[in-house]
């Protein structure tokens, strides 16, 4: 059992919660509980960590034979957790590597482009809910919130593991390959002349969401077919970056079903 803090594997998973620069170079990224071991593909597991509550209560459980686990003192094991109640079970993952190929195999693509995304729980929730609207991938641009931070991947609920991305270094490169493919490409923009459900997304169809606090770059607007936008009443003027997502991703979810 690993029982200090100064052990070399405990340090190691401290870097890979706090930095990304370490995950990116090692290739890897950490999942806390029982749900995202349950989900995760198991060629992506590369160790497994427990706590000694959590080894005592589930040793014998069917899920965790043939896996090679390390068992941690609960002390030590919550000094590397991420959250304020550890599970007690904690995975060090495998990255996955996708190509924009990957993003466009499917019949009438359904994408979101993201510039500058900057909160974890909005880059999250975007890949749990494009999930479950059927989306097909995303587009990231490379100031985008590391999506194997922490914080993302606990937002996603296992949705990091079935939903395809690449980032791209200057996202306006990729956007012409998106037009070769027939992919329509809309803006959530201020300056949208009409509303988001005056048009068909039927087709192939990319939603472009920009920073919370600036929104879209003028470099990447401009390269977007049309400009769109959500009602608003009140005295408000925008909404927030995984909520826009939402309402665009569903309401192709609506006209595709």
């Amino acid at each position: 059992m690993i029982t200090s803090s100064s052990n070399k594997q405990i340090k190691y998973i401290a870097q890979l919660n706090k930095k990304a620069k370490v995950r990116n170079e090692d290739g890897v990224f950490l999942v806390e509980g029982w749900k995202m071991f349950v989900e995760a593909p198991r060629d992506w597991i590369l160790s497994v960590f427990l706590s000694e509550s959590f080894y005592l209560a589930h040793e014998d459980h069917p899920l965790l034979e043939g896996i090679s686990v390390q068992v941690v003192e609960d002390r030590v094991f919550k000094s590397i957790s991420d959250t304020q109640t550890p599970q007690g079970i904690l995975c060090v993952m495998k990255q996955p590597s996708y190509q924009l190929e990957d993003l466009l195999n499917q019949k009438n693509p359904l994408l979101m482009v993201l510039e500058n995304l900057q909160d974890p729980g909005n880059l999250g929730t975007i890949l749990r809910t494009g999930e479950g609207a059927g989306v097909d991938g995303m587009i990231l641009s490379r100031h985008t919130v590391d999506i194997f931070n922490p914080k993302v991947i606990r937002s996603t609920m296992g949705s990091i593991y079935r939903m395809p991305f690449i980032y791209a270094d200057i996202i306006e490169t990729v956007l012409p390959v998106l037009k070769e493919k027939g992919i329509k490409t809309y803006a959530a923009h201020l300056k949208g002349k009409a509303f988001y459900d005056e048009y068909s997304y039927i087709e192939g169809t990319a939603f472009f969401i920009g920073n919370e606090g600036n929104g879209l770059s003028d470099e990447v607007a401009r390269c977007a077919d049309t400009y769109i936008k959500i009602p608003m009443h009140g005295q408000v003027e925008s909404l927030n970056a995984a909520v826009a997502s939402s309402i665009f991703m569903y309401e192709a979810c609506r006209q595709r079903r």
